[in-house]
């Protein structure tokens, strides 16, 4: 499986942004039940769960302090998945990872550990 995130960029405070995770690869395209996460980081910090999202779909998980203004969806037929970012802080700047693992269902985001497969990154930072 492979991840590729785009959309991360400089904004101001208050502003907003969207991320995708294109995912590809043959096991992804067989095995279609993926917990699929996003999660940031910054230098010296552990990586954070930001939210999560089935690929069969169902519940959306959020952590604390994005609820109301992040969201995440998909899109099944282009194998992406989205962060979509409202009211964007200065505590929002970050690393974005796109996170998947096979799975039955997400029960909640989960820790970096329990991710088998994961992109290269991409920056938000907010000023």
């Amino acid at each position: 499986v492979q991840l590729v995130e785009s959309g991360g960029d400089s904004v101001q405070a208050g502003g907003s942004l969207r991320l995708s995770c294109a995912a590809s690869g043959s096991t992804y395209a067989r095995d279609r039940g993926y917990c699929m996460a996003w999660f940031r980081q910054t230098l010296g910090t552990e990586r954070e769960g930001v939210a999560a999202i089935y690929s069969g779909g169902g519940s959306l998980h959020f952590h604390d302090s994005v609820k109301g203004r992040f969201t995440v969806s998909q899109d099944s037929a282009k194998n992406t998945v989205y962060l979509h970012m409202l009211s964007l802080k200065p505590e929002d700047t970050a690393m974005y990872y796109c996170a998947a693992r096979r799975d039955t269902y997400c029960s909640g985001i989960g820790r970096p550990s329990q991710y088998n497969y994961w992109g290269q990154g991409t920056q938000v930072t907010v000023s």
